[in-house]
């Protein structure tokens, strides 16, 4: 086996269900993987049956190609795997320098068969090759719960044999569901609804609401920092810092406290709603867990989606804070959103908000408000900043 140089192999599941759209999910699968892995040397791909091949020819790190191929949404799992002919001498070659040196007090041979032609069933081959196993090792078969697996998949030019692979996230490549925006605070929740948005095939453009001059600009270093770390999932964004704190001055003159809260939000979402349209986002994503703040209550949500025109999408609506910081900790970016800063829900925000208000009281505040005179200051105030991944000199740019 010394010869012999892996391949990465990954799998994935869900898109192996779209039918008629497998090829668009799979163009996009490969688009993210050459980009995910466009730094580290050349990778060539190949599709075969139900998998795709990273092949690394001499490439100098192919546990860092894995390792980037299993943080590509829509991959299953991606493995180090040795590519072969199809006889059974060959596999036994792969897998006595797979065991070699190795103690593991039980194991089990996993092995599938692209095609039903092949002389030897699968039950035929994982007890052939496991019965290898058994003269060179000392241990026991064990289906259920091994301390090694040993992966054999039969394809009819050639055969992969590995072992340890490596989760991925799953769920859809980024770009195969559109654009969404995501309106992103500093706090720990917003993140990962943009992940979690990411994972179902989006593209994220982030939107953040600071308070510079009345706030020190902290709260925008978070988010560029935010950004920055989940860029490397789909390796291009944007970024939108949109000031608010003139606009939260207003309200403060016309709107009674405990209102404020909702009011600040329907205004977030009608800026936001414009500058998603103008970067071809179909919906907003919040981080919105239902009954978590003042403003998450099912009745301030509904106050909320009235001001909006596009669907607003809360993928973590369900989950509890434990949850969502779990998450936030896989993920990376739980000691960003921890960091302190002062960002724009800080200021003006009253002690006791209103959890309930109904769809009059709030049409009459909002009478006594410019409302599309603020939404228009928001906008033509905002600055956008770009992001990419991996990082090249001079990879984020400010335009005014």
């Amino acid at each position: 086996m010394a010869r012999l140089r892996p391949v990465v192999l990954v799998h994935y599941h869900e898109l192996g269900l779209k039918r008629g759209n497998r090829p668009l999910f799979l163009r996009h699968l490969a688009r993210n993987l050459r980009r995910a892995t466009a730094d580290l040397g050349p990778v060539n791909l190949r599709q075969v049956s139900g998998r795709i091949l990273l092949e690394l020819d001499e490439h100098p790190d192919p546990e860092a190609v894995r390792e980037r191929a299993r943080r590509v949404c829509g991959v299953a799992s991606a493995a180090l795997a040795y590519r072969v002919v199809s006889t059974v001498e060959a596999m036994k070659a792969v897998i006595a320098g797979l065991v070699e040196g190795r103690r593991f007090a039980s194991f089990r041979i996993s092995a599938r068969r692209a095609f039903k032609t092949y002389p030897l069933t699968s039950v035929e081959l994982n007890r052939e090759l496991g019965a290898f196993v058994l003269e060179r090792v000392a241990s026991k078969v064990d289906l259920r719960q091994p301390e090694l697996e040993i992966h054999v998949e039969v394809m009819p030019a050639e055969t992969f044999v590995y072992v340890d692979p490596e989760p991925g996230p799953g769920g859809l490549p980024v770009g195969a569901s559109g654009t969404v925006a995501t309106l992103l605070s500093g706090g720990i929740d917003s993140p990962v609804a943009a992940w979690r948005m990411m994972k179902r095939g989006c593209r994220v453009m982030f939107v953040h609401f600071h308070s510079v001059p009345y706030l020190p600009p902290t709260s925008q270093a978070k988010a560029r920092a935010l950004v920055t770390r989940l860029t490397e999932w789909q390796y291009d964004s944007t970024l939108v810092l949109v000031p608010f704190g003139e606009i939260q001055r207003e309200v403060v003159l016309t709107v009674p406290p405990p209102a404020r809260v909702v009011i600040y939000r329907r205004l977030m979402v009608r800026i936001a709603e414009v500058l998603a349209r103008k970067h071809g986002a179909l919906a907003l994503a919040t981080g919105e867990s239902l009954g978590q703040v003042a403003s998450q209550t099912l009745s301030n949500i509904a106050r909320i989606d009235e001001a909006a025109t596009m669907p607003i999408l809360r993928p973590l609506i369900g989950m509890d804070k434990l949850e969502i910081t779990g998450e936030a900790r896989r993920l990376g970016t739980f000691d960003i959103s921890i960091e302190p800063d002062a960002d724009c829900c800080t200021l003006f925000v009253p002690k006791h908000p209103a959890t309930r208000m109904s769809e009059h009281e709030v049409g009459a505040i909002e009478a006594r408000l410019e409302i599309p005179r603020l939404v228009s200051a928001g906008c033509d105030g905002a600055s956008t900043e770009a992001f990419e991944f991996p990082a090249t000199p001079d990879t984020s740019r400010a335009d005014t």
